[in-house]
């Protein structure tokens, strides 16, 4: 007899502007590196499978004022995610980065590094930029339209998946090159296969080009449902696009974005067993793979979701009593890349 669906968990720093930050009563930018090494270290104790790290490109404006003070004075997330790879030995760590501003080899290249210096542990949130302001932050100052920006978005990560299968897996590399509609580079990456293949790619939209890119690329589909209902049906829709690509449904894993706040019985708060009770029955019941939680306030609020919602989880044997694997990959339950040299 099997026993329930196993939950996936991971936390999210939030991006500019979330609630959780603005919760949160310290004054100014929240660029404490102690606050990143608590939550991940909070995480990791939870045995949570990753860290995401929320990131903008450009802080939010009125009237030619910053006021997104967050976005303005936080690190680069992979430069802080580097740091943590120090300090922490099995949680993912996951940076948000632009597919629309960047490019390809040297983000390939960056990632690769963290995967190096994790043994395994990196992912890729991948997002597309939309605003025109955004764009003024570089050469290009191009602006795409939604549909093109996907478009853009699926040949990077094409484009780095053939620039991390570059190199065959006995540790030879070999000449690169790709002749696209956004892209053409070719030469030779610098850094062998990683530990886990590929990093992990997530990504965050559930737009209907945002399905299509997931099924078609992605390995994690974060997404955002108030209802049982509601998540029950996108996990369907989604699950059964990855036939047309040629996967499994079982090769992405859909998380649904969740802030929670513990408490009594005070408006707007949850007991921790009608917390656990929640989180198994979407799981149980298909309406998502697992949750990022954002923790509110950002970021000590982690911590009484691990010491009180966790054990429970535990109880019901919907969560992992400890860790099976050391990569990313292995917490996720996904297979390694097939090498396509």
């Amino acid at each position: 007899m099997t026993g329930p669906k196993r939950m996936h968990l991971a936390a999210g720093f939030p991006g500019a502007g979330h609630p959780a930050v603005r919760a949160d009563p310290r004054p100014g930018p929240q660029v404490e590196f102690a606050s990143f090494e608590h939550l991940a270290r909070t995480a990791e104790r939870g045995l949570f499978d990753f860290l995401l790290l929320a990131e903008e490109s450009r802080p939010g404006e009125h009237e030619g004022r910053v006021h997104d003070l967050d976005a303005a004075g936080r690190p680069e997330s992979l430069t802080v995610l580097n740091a943590l790879a120090a300090v922490t030995g099995r949680l993912g760590l996951a940076a948000t980065a632009d597919a629309t501003f960047n490019e390809p080899f040297e983000l390939a290249r960056r990632l690769t590094t963290l995967d190096h210096l994790s043994d395994g542990r990196a992912a890729w949130h991948v997002v597309t930029s939309s605003g025109a302001s955004t764009g003024e932050n570089f050469r290009s100052r191009g602006r795409l339209d939604r549909s093109e920006r996907y478009v853009r978005a699926a040949e990077f990560v094409a484009t780095a998946r053939e620039l991390w299968d570059s190199w065959a897996p006995d540790g030879t590399p070999r000449p690169f090159a790709h002749h696209g509609r956004h892209f053409d580079i070719a030469g030779e990456f610098t850094l062998p296969r990683s530990p886990q293949g590929h990093p992990v790619v997530i990504q965050a939209d559930d737009s209907e080009e945002g399905r299509e890119f997931a099924a078609s690329s992605a390995d994690v589909l974060l997404a955002r449902h108030g209802t049982l209902e509601a998540g029950r049906a996108f996990y369907a829709d989604v699950k059964r696009r990855l036939a047309a690509y040629g996967r499994d449904p079982d090769a992405l894993r859909i998380m649904s974005v969740v802030t929670v706040v513990l408490g009594g019985t005070a408006a707007g708060t949850r007991t921790p067993e009608q917390v656990a009770a929640e989180l198994a029955e979407f799981v149980a019941r298909d309406a998502a793979d697992g949750f990022v939680l954002v923790p509110h306030p950002a970021p000590g609020g982690l911590d009484e979701f691990v010491d009180r919602v966790v054990p429970l989880l535990q109880e019901r044997g919907a969560f992992r009593t400890a860790y099976e694997g050391a990569t990313l990959r292995s917490h996720l339950g996904l297979g390694e890349p097939v090498w396509k040299g």
